[in-house]
């Protein structure tokens, strides 16, 4: 049985050095790292979505309440799944389960937090409402808003993903200073 305080290294590969970039990781990233990043959340997220605003329209036809149960299930259905997939690249970096899961954390606030700040209180729920009132069919209009508001969320969120990875935050790289030589 493994414990939570376990190194990694005695249940897992051993991770490549910190630091040390390999082959396979590009300088530039394109769409196709993008769209694998984020489209299973996304999946995930618009169907608890669909799910929530479909079930809150059950109760009433009030376009603010059917755009905040919408807006909660994307978030718990999308947050869940990426807390997943940032978990388990950290614990390629990460000497034990308990310090993969705090890097999870401050990767997620990192990468997300300005970006879900932005989006939870000012544009999704905006973009929601004019969604389910401008178009009669509240899936479309759910749909439709969620696109827009996307839009404003990923031009955010990926740029923090690029700061966390350049400044050494994600791969646990510390920027240090060279040593001293001394003669």
């Amino acid at each position: 049985m493994t414990t939570i305080d376990q190194p990694l290294a005695t249940i897992a590969t051993a991770p490549e050095q910190a630091g040390t970039p390999t082959a396979a990781e590009p300088t530039r990233r394109g769409l196709v790292f993008w769209i694998v990043r984020y489209l299973p959340a996304e999946v995930v997220g618009t169907a608890a979505m669909v799910m929530g605003g479909l079930l809150a329209t059950m109760w009433t036809d009030a376009a603010p309440l059917i755009a905040v149960a919408a807006l909660l299930g994307e978030i718990v259905g999308f947050y869940a799944v990426l807390a997943v997939t940032i978990y388990i690249e950290q614990t390629q970096v990460s000497a034990t389960r308990r310090r993969a899961a705090g890097r999870t954390a401050v990767l997620l606030v990192a990468e997300f937090g300005a970006a879900e700040l932005l989006d939870t209180f000012l544009v999704r729920p905006a973009a929601l409402m004019i969604g389910v009132w401008l178009i009669p069919d509240p899936l479309w209009g759910m749909l439709a808003g969620k696109i827009a508001a996307d839009i404003v969320f990923y031009a955010v969120a990926a740029g923090a993903f690029t700061v966390t990875a350049k400044t050494g935050l994600r791969d646990a790289r510390r920027r240090r200073a060279a040593p001293e030589v001394t003669p």
